[in-house]
């Protein structure tokens, strides 16, 4: 089965601007920014189709038990709901698929990466009242229930397992090398959990050149969130020239040169070289 591919140009406009909207929202939905995300690479989801996500979100918190009690019980009755009953979790083979950082794709196959899996947690818990939270640990995203008196960790990507202190440092010495910092146990905030799901789209895109059209989108939704790395105007750059695209790239390395040039003066002369050599193309 074929990737999903973007919608028409006019759909992605409109979706891009949605998009802004709610990433600046005071308390923006994260299940909607995961859905226009969503839409933005595959052009088979339409309004229905995000509203049907929806309807499955509030449907599934429905069938979890009304106040089971304190942070573990609720993580228990989620996992035994999500996990055991529903069988949502993850594997190996979820990390080389597109429709696993695709929200409406996720609930229809019930597999995903670790951090939409955690989005299912989160929005199926939160909508039952849970007190639930997105923690992001280098390298695996995991979900957080209760506060820092009563926190419990859960790793939906392997079925909801609760995990304990040791587990979690595990995780994160196997990605960073370094101890876990008690920093990084806090709530991640919507823009954050967004961001870093585009970013894995991009690293699912740079693995396939043939899909720059994947990573020209995800690159465009990431400079729509409030707080993003600045040189992710250079890869939008790059990408459009990759495309053939040689104009408007070159204006955009020039417009980021200026940017560089105040604090690395021969950055930004490399930059002006490269919109050069863009526009040198055109001939």
């Amino acid at each position: 089965m074929l990737p999903p591919f973007p919608p028409p140009p006019e759909r992605a406009a409109d979706l891009r601007l949605r998009f802004a909207d709610e990433a600046r929202a005071e308390r923006p939905d994260l299940a909607l920014l995961c859905l226009l995300v969503a839409a933005s690479g595959d052009a088979a989801l339409d309004e229905a189709g995000i509203d049907g996500a929806q309807m499955e979100l509030d449907r599934l918190a429905g069938l979890l038990p009304f106040r089971p009690g304190g942070a573990r019980d609720w993580a228990e009755a989620t996992r035994e709901l999500l996990g055991d009953r529903l069988g949502f979790r993850g594997t190996a083979g979820d990390y080389r698929r597109l429709e696993s950082s695709l929200l409406h794709e996720v609930l229809r196959r019930r597999r995903g990466l670790p951090i939409l899996l955690s989005v299912v947690w989160m929005e199926v818990a939160r909508r039952a009242g849970a007190p639930v939270y997105g923690v992001a640990l280098p390298g695996h995203f995991v979900v957080g229930f209760g506060t820092a008196g009563e926190r419990v960790l859960v790793d939906p990507f392997d079925g909801g397992r609760v995990l304990t202190g040791m587990d979690a440092e595990l995780l994160v010495v196997g990605a960073t090398g370094t101890p876990l910092d008690p920093s990084l146990l806090e709530p991640a905030a919507a823009s954050e959990v967004v961001l870093r799901i585009l970013n894995n789209v991009r690293a699912w895109a740079a693995a396939r050149p043939e899909r720059s059209d994947v990573a020209l989108w995800a690159v465009e939704l990431s400079l729509l969130l409030p707080s993003h790395p600045a040189r992710l105007r250079y890869e939008r750059a790059r990408l459009m020239v990759q495309r053939g695209e040689f104009a408007a790239g070159a204006e955009e390395l020039e417009a980021y040169a200026e940017v560089v040039s105040a604090v690395d003066e021969a950055a930004g002369e490399r930059l002006l070289g490269e919109a050069r050599a863009a526009r040198a193309l055109l001939n």
